[in-house]
């Protein structure tokens, strides 16, 4: 489903990165600097690196060898940071949407009206990014990740900062895409709890190597 091997280094830290995710969902996990949202950076496209290869569904996207590295716009991988930036220049409801229609019809995968009312951001829609609580803004992101029907969703800490019942609901909504649409995914998770709700299979990384 997911293969890489690949180098990356900036100044004096380095991380090799090196699996081949077969399962539906992957937890990461790992020390404070060990690399876990790099990975998801070069993984989608906003990160090169020094040498090795990426693979998605037998479609390279990335081969430092054969000079082939596709632009993270033909990736499709919906990315959801911890800090969520939105476009600050539009309301949450052309944040949610911006994705969304970029995709012909048959590429949509969901309708804007459930995701809405699945995240409780109802009365946020008229809002813009400034005005937004750090667990709004992170519902808004995660919201426009999935209306843009990604081909590989990407998950950097989610979920914290939600109370309780919110992280249930959208862990449960998360399941949804695993089990009914099979959307491969990548979680980072401090909480364990969250990561065994979605899968047992679980790739660690150690801490980045210093000159």
């Amino acid at each position: 489903m997911l293969a890489f091997d690949f180098l990356l280094q900036q100044g004096r830290w380095r991380q090799h990165y090196a699996a081949d995710l077969r399962q539906p969902v992957t937890g990461l996990v790992g020390p404070s600097g060990s690399g876990k949202t790099t990975l998801l950076q070069a993984l989608v496209g906003l990160r090169r690196p020094q040498q090795g290869w990426i693979e998605f569904q037998q479609q390279c996207w990335f081969d430092r060898e054969r000079g082939i590295d596709v632009p993270s716009r033909q990736r499709q991988v919906g990315l959801v940071f911890q800090d969520n930036p939105l476009f600050p220049h539009l309301s949450v409801r052309q944040n949610l949407l911006y994705g969304y229609r970029l995709r012909t019809k048959q590429q949509r995968r969901f309708a804007p009206e459930a995701i809405i009312e699945l995240l409780e951001i109802e009365q946020l829609l008229s809002r813009f990014p400034a005005r937004l609580s750090g667990g709004e803004r992170q519902r808004v992101g995660l919201g426009r990740a999935i209306l843009a029907s990604p081909q590989l969703l990407l998950l950097d800490e989610p979920l914290s900062g939600l109370d309780r019942p919110r992280r249930e609901r959208i862990l449960s909504f998360l399941c949804r895409i695993r089990d009914e649409l099979q959307m491969p995914m990548i979680l980072v998770s401090h909480d364990p709890e969250q990561i065994e709700q979605l899968t047992q299979h679980i790739l660690t990384l150690t801490g980045g190597d210093q000159d």
